[in-house]
């Protein structure tokens, strides 16, 4: 296998920051990222500590032929949970997530999915979680359209209840607490959107912190993160941490995990080159006049609504899984034409599971592809909380953390450059 590309596998597989490895390699942080990123070949004495490294820290986060903790994906989606756990040593032991083309695009990128349950349905688990095997930490994003500002404005039009009274999507986060009794996992991780916390006046948000803190007897970290440290996004989500005994963790543990402000991301980063854009991505004319008379409409009424047109320099709005529709949120300005939408491999780019040598497989449709990033987490989000996470839920399950975890912020996704340009 190519030297380089060997590089950035391992580094993928093992997850250490680069402020380690530089180090390690006794280079620079900077000459770390050109190697991950392609941009400098790499020596045959650095690739062979990378893989040592590697080796060392796999072997540090198993025990024995053991990983070091099994997990359930739980509202998987496309897997950007599992993502951050399996970097930090966990075995995912059971999954179920009800989209068929999520499904099919989570089995690709996750071929050992076969080696355990994946339901569709949770319910059943749910009246009967003795189905679900033994583990240590839950993962779930549970469906957020009963809480979101567009799900409960649509719900509100048609007439349709919305949060607890859904039945058949707000009523779901109860599935979790059913499973959390049963089993008593040493942790969680829940995600949902930022309007879950000010929902129905803070009182869904109430029964969801007494379900887990006084029901449960769980105790529980809250906080809404902006993906922006990580990727060039503005999108905001709230996490819900949960130990069964406290171990120590605390938010402000995540904030060591952030990159410093002047190194985060910009659209220019996870941007094809112009010629590699097929023509289909580019709006029609109708459909731009279409967003351009939409957005005039609703200024001179003096609403904030329309189109937004981005460059290379800047950061993008939220990522929605209406975005296949009209792409109006997230609009690539062309020089000379109209402006495109994101391709879906920018959109992995965007999301954060293409990245760092990672290559993400999308074999669904672009609709599906669009409305699946749209749904999921940012993966680098999950990764810093995970590693966050790491020490407590170690001296939770009684065992010690590898040497270097949350002690240095995540690699930074600033320099990154696309896969396909990366000279190998």
């Amino acid at each position: 296998m190519n030297r380089n590309r060997r590089f950035i596998e391992d580094h993928a597989r093992a997850g250490i920051p680069v402020e380690v490895l530089a180090d390690e390699f006794g280079t620079s942080v900077r000459q770390v990222r050109r190697y991950i990123a392609g941009q400098s070949n790499v020596p045959k004495l650095v690739a062979a500590k990378m893989c040592e490294l590697a080796a060392a820290r796999r072997s540090a986060f198993s025990f024995g032929s053991e990983p070091a903790f099994r997990f359930i994906d739980l509202f998987a989606g496309i897997g950007g949970m599992r993502i951050g756990f399996e970097a930090i040593g966990g075995k995912c032991v059971f999954t179920s997530e009800w989209d068929r083309y999520s499904q099919k695009t989570y089995r690709q990128n996750f071929p050992d999915s076969d080696d355990h349950v994946f339901a569709g349905d949770i319910r059943p688990y749910g009246e009967d979680p003795s189905k679900i095997p033994p583990f240590d930490v839950l993962l779930a994003g549970f469906p957020c359209q009963p809480f979101s500002l567009a799900g409960v404005s649509k719900k509100n039009s048609l007439g349709r209840a919305h949060g607890f009274a859904c039945e058949e999507q707000g009523n779901l986060f109860f599935e979790i607490a059913r499973i959390l009794d049963h089993h008593r996992p040493s942790a969680f991780l829940l995600e949902n959107v930022k309007n879950l916390k000010s929902h129905d006046k803070g009182r869904t948000f109430e029964v969801i912190r007494r379900t887990l803190e006084e029901d449960l007897g769980y105790r529980i970290e809250t906080r809404i993160i902006s993906s922006a440290p990580f990727v060039p996004q503005k999108r905001q989500r709230i996490f819900i941490v949960g130990f069964r005994e406290d171990a120590g963790f605390r938010f402000e543990d995540f904030d060591r995990c952030v990159p410093p402000e002047e190194e985060w991301p910009k659209l220019g980063a996870i941007l094809h080159s112009h010629n590699e854009i097929d023509p289909k991505y580019t709006l029609t004319p109708n459909l731009w006049q279409y967003l351009q008379d939409y957005r005039k409409k609703h200024e001179k009424a003096g609403n904030g609504f329309g189109f937004t047109a981005h460059g290379p320099d800047d950061v993008a709005r939220t990522l929605s899984a209406r975005y296949h529709k009209d792409g109006s949120e997230i609009l690539i300005q062309q020089k000379g034409t109209r402006p495109r939408r994101l391709t879906p491999t920018e959109c992995a780019r965007l999301m954060g599971f293409e990245r760092d040598g990672r290559n993400w497989q999308i074999p669904v449709s672009d609709t599906q592809a669009y409305r699946q990033f749209g749904n999921a987490v940012v993966v680098p989000v999950v990764e810093a909380i995970a590693r966050a996470m790491q020490p407590a839920l170690m001296r939770a399950l009684g065992r010690d953390a590898p040497a270097g975890s949350n002690e240095t912020a995540l690699t930074s996704p600033g320099d990154y450059v696309p896969r396909e340009l990366v000279p190998l």
